[in-house]
C-alpha cells in the first residue's frame, strides 16, 4: 500500500486510534510533508509520548532542529505526557548536530535521565556519548562511556568518530586498541573515524595499515574510506599515491574527493598531476551544484601561468549556471 493510499482510507475511517493517528504524523514525516503532519498532530483528541516523539523527529529528520528542540521544550513544559526513551533519542540526535546550542539542550536532556532515574542502558548512553563526542564536549563523552555498564560498536564507534572530529587522533587509535582488547567488531564508521584521524595528523604508515585492516575485519571498503586515504595522502604529499587510490577504487570519484585531490595539488604546486584529471572532473561534476570545483580548476590554471585555461574555465562559469553551494568549499 503506497502512503497516499493510507491517507485516502485514513480520511475513510469512521474511528481512529491514537496509533492510527501518529502512524499518519510518521508517514508524512518521512515524505517530508512537515506542515501536513502538524496539522494532524494539532486535530488529534488526544496525544500520547509516541504522538510527541513523532513530531519532535519530523522536524529534527528534516532539517529543522531547532523548531524540535523547541516542540520538546513545549512537551516538558505541559509535563504529560512525560517524555519517553524514544523521544529523549530523537532530541539527542538532533543536538549532536546542533554545536554549542544543541550542547546546552543535550546536558539538559542527560539531567531529565538522571532526574527521572533511568538506567543508563546501551541506546540512551550512546546517544549521549554520540551528543557530547559531536559537540566537542569530549571528557562528558568519555565520562558518560566509562559509566556504561553495557557497550556495543556504536558506542566505541560514536566515541571514536567524535574524538576524530575534534582532533584527538593518539585517542583515536588508542580507543581502538582498547576496543579490540574488549573483543567487539568494528563496522565500517569504525574505519573511517580512524583514516579521519590519520588524514588529520599525517599518520601514513597507521593509515596504510588500517585501511588493509577493513579487509582482514571481513569489511569492504566504502567510498568514503578510499576519501580518506586519498585526503591522508594528499595533505603529505604524496600526490601519486593519493591518484593510484583514485584510479584502483571500485567507485567513482565523488565531488568531494576531486576536491580534495585537486585541493592537494594546488596546496603542493603539483600542477602536472592536476592536469591529469581536470578534463574527467569537469565532464563529472555538475555546474549547478558544484561551481567550487571550477573555482579550484580556474585557481591552478593561474597559479601554472595557463591564463587562457584559466578564462576558459570562468567563461564555463558565466554561461552553465555554476553555482557554489552556500557556506562550502572544496578547499
Amino acid at each position: 500500500m503506497s502512503f497516499d493510499q493510507a491517507c485516502d482510507l485514513f480520511d475513510e475511517m469512521p474511528q481512529r486510534n491514537i496509533v492510527t493517528w501518529n502512524t499518519m504524523i510518521t508517514g508524512y514525516s518521512r515524505s517530508g510533508s512537515i506542515n501536513k503532519a502538524r496539522s494532524l498532530f494539532e486535530a488529534m483528541p488526544v496525544r500520547d509520548a509516541a504522538s510527541w516523539s513523532a513530531m519532535i523527529t519530523c522536524y529534527i529528520n528534516n532539517g529543522f532542529r531547532d523548531q524540535g528542540l523547541s516542540f520538546f521544550q513545549e512537551m516538558m513544559a505541559n509535563e504529560n505526557p512525560k517524555p519517553d526513551q524514544v523521544t529523549v533519542g530523537s532530541v539527542l540526535s538532533g543536538c549532536a548536530h546542533m554545536g554549542s546550542l544543541g550542547l546546552l539542550a543535550g546536558k539538559s536532556v542527560h539531567g531529565f535521565v538522571v532526574k527521572n532515574g533511568w538506567e543508563l542502558n546501551v541506546d540512551i548512553g550512546t546517544l549521549l556519548v554520540d551528543m557530547y563526542a559531536k559537540c566537542g564536549f569530549f571528557k562528558n563523552a568519555v565520562w558518560v562511556f566509562v559509566l556504561m555498564q553495557e557497550r556495543n560498536v556504536s558506542t566505541w564507534t560514536a566515541l571514536i568518530c567524535g574524538a576524530a572530529q575534534h582532533g584527538f587522533c593518539q585517542e583515536v587509535l588508542s580507543l581502538f586498541k582498547m576496543m579490540q582488547e574488549a573483543g567487539v567488531r568494528p563496522n565500517e564508521m569504525t574505519f573511517t573515524g580512524i583514516l579521519n584521524a590519520c588524514a588529520r595528523k599525517g599518520l601514513i604508515e597507521e593509515g596504510r595499515k588500517y585501511f588493509k585492516m577493513i579487509k582482514e575485519t571481513g569489511l569492504e571498503p566504502r567510498i568514503q574510506h578510499y576519501g580518506c586515504m586519498v585526503d591522508m595522502f594528499g595533505k603529505a604529499g604524496l600526490l601519486e599515491e593519493a591518484y593510484e587510490v583514485i584510479k584502483e577504487m571500485e567507485f567513482e570519484p565523488n565531488i568531494v574527493i576531486w576536491g580534495s585531490f585537486l585541493s592537494a595539488c594546488k596546496m603542493h604546486k603539483q600542477f602536472d598531476i592536476a592536469d591529469r584529471v581536470i578534463g574527467q572532473v569537469l565532464r563529472d561534476i555538475k555546474p549547478e551544484n558544484d561551481g567550487g570545483i571550477y573555482s579550484l580548476v580556474s585557481d591552478l590554471y593561474v597559479l601554472n601561468k595557463k591564463w587562457d585555461d584559466a578564462e576558459r574555465v570562468r567563461n564555463l562559469v558565466l554561461n552553465q549556471n555554476v553555482r557554489k553551494a552556500r557556506g562550502s568549499s572544496c578547499i
